[in-house]
């Protein structure tokens, strides 16, 4: 059965653009003597795999914890990484730098995806996709695979089809073609389908509902009604009827969260404030960015969860602030004083937590005539820090609580060279 067989030349066409195992791909730009070397990068503290090259994946799962696979990774040559995601936030802007000069409009979805929209634009379209590739390859190192569609949904899908099949596709699949978009639908599982996670999958596969072919031909209202709009919506894109526009800008936050492991067990007090005026730190950076103000934050601690053998404490307290803020100094002492109602000695504690909540743009706070509002010197005093950081790198400027090499850091004993973001590590080529 094919779905929309005909083909209006005035509907809208997406591409996306999605780099191929990104993170692992960033560690190869450098280190092109890793070409043809499995790669996996870990999560904080070298925990757990979050990324794998396409060589690595025969051979070691997503989210394997680290410890227990050395040996496997030492069998097969397969080379690890701790997270550098300063070197991977950079290459990813030169990435959607690029692509975004070749399009008219486009829209940044993830670090490593962007979607774009190629309506009216003449020429051979899967030519146009083969164009960017080229052109990311050689100013960045990173491969792209590009699905073209008449909906993103069916972008995405063409997507994972030119990665699937790299050598028959060249990285570039264009389902605008009727023929081709009903092969791809009948020849993928429902679970590859974007949206439809392993949750969901399973109630498809008890409708019978097995391919993107058997959900594209399903009833979106019924099935709607059943689960949800946004399942609705999915069917009728791959029915090839667009229900998603590109978004203009990415909406604002509504909480912001920054949490870590600590690098090793802490037992007294002092560190961990250390700990969390760091993440307050980098939480009130997102926090500016987005223009926005923070009436309450939630700070919370607790020990590791899975040894038998250590006492178990957790606990969160939540604070209000006493006007909405975005002064990281205000935040950073109600967050410390947060710690000392939650310190409890006698327990090695693991992580810590910095909850931003209620956040709101300037002017949206209804409090009464009398309440107090941040005053203009803050305003002025946390420019002048953004500025500062943004120009020399972040922390350049920070608060006094916040150390420079903290003991409890994060472990990343295998991470790369800051290639790009620090002088002293810049590459360097052998003349000989």
């Amino acid at each position: 059965m094919s779905v929309n067989t005909a083909v209006d030349p005035a509907l809208p066409i997406f591409a996306l653009a999605d780099c191929n195992s990104f993170y692992a791909s960033c560690e190869r730009v450098f280190r092109p003597d890793l070409a043809s070397t499995p790669i996996v990068v870990l999560s904080n503290n070298d925990g757990c795999v979050i990324a794998r090259s396409y060589d690595a994946k025969p051979f070691v799962k997503m989210g394997a914890p680290y410890f227990q696979i050395k040996d496997t990774l030492r069998r097969h040559g397969i080379v690890a990484f701790s997270s550098n995601y300063a070197l991977y936030g950079q290459l990813s802007e030169r990435v959607m730098t690029i692509i975004e000069s070749m399009v008219c409009d486009s829209e940044i979805y993830s670090i490593d995806e962007i979607f774009c929209t190629l309506t009216g634009m003449p020429g051979d379209l899967t030519e146009f996709g083969r164009k960017i590739r080229a052109k990311v390859l050689k100013h960045t190192g990173i491969p792209v695979g590009v699905g073209i569609a008449h909906t993103k949904t069916l972008a995405k899908l063409a997507n994972h089809t030119a990665k699937r099949l790299q050598s028959q596709t060249g990285g570039v699949v264009d389902l605008c073609d009727p023929f081709k978009r009903d092969w791809v639908l009948r020849n993928t599982a429902v679970e590859e389908v974007w949206g439809i996670g392993r949750r969901m999958s399973a109630h498809m596969q008890a409708l019978g509902i097995r391919t993107a072919m058997d959900l594209a031909t399903a009833d979106p209202v019924l099935l709607g009604r059943k689960f949800s709009v946004v399942l609705e919506k999915t069917i009728r894109e791959l029915a090839g009827t667009s229900c998603l526009a590109l978004e203009d800008a990415a909406p604002s936050k509504q909480e912001i969260c920054c949490s870590r492991m600590f690098g090793v067990r802490l037992e007294t007090i002092e560190p961990i404030k250390e700990a969390v005026a760091t993440y307050v730190q980098r939480a009130s950076e997102k926090l500016r960015a987005q223009h926005s103000l923070c009436k309450k934050i939630r700070v919370s601690i607790r020990t590791g969860m899975f040894n038998p053998d250590e006492a178990r404490y957790a606990n969160g307290v939540l604070v209000e602030l006493p006007y909405p803020t975005n002064d990281v100094r205000l935040i950073t002492k109600a967050a410390t004083q947060a710690v000392e109602r939650l310190f409890r000695p006698g327990f090695r504690y693991s992580k810590a937590e910095v909850l931003l909540m209620d956040l709101r743009q300037p002017g949206e706070f209804t409090d009464d005539l009398f309440a107090h509002t941040q005053p203009a010197a803050a305003d002025k005093v946390m420019n002048v820090l953004d500025e500062i950081n943004n120009r020399w790198g972040r922390g350049t400027l920070r608060a006094a609580a916040v150390p420079a090499a903290p003991a409890w850091a994060m472990r990343r004993e295998l991470m790369s060279q800051s290639y790009t973001t620090r002088l002293d590590q810049l590459w360097t080529v052998n003349a000989n």
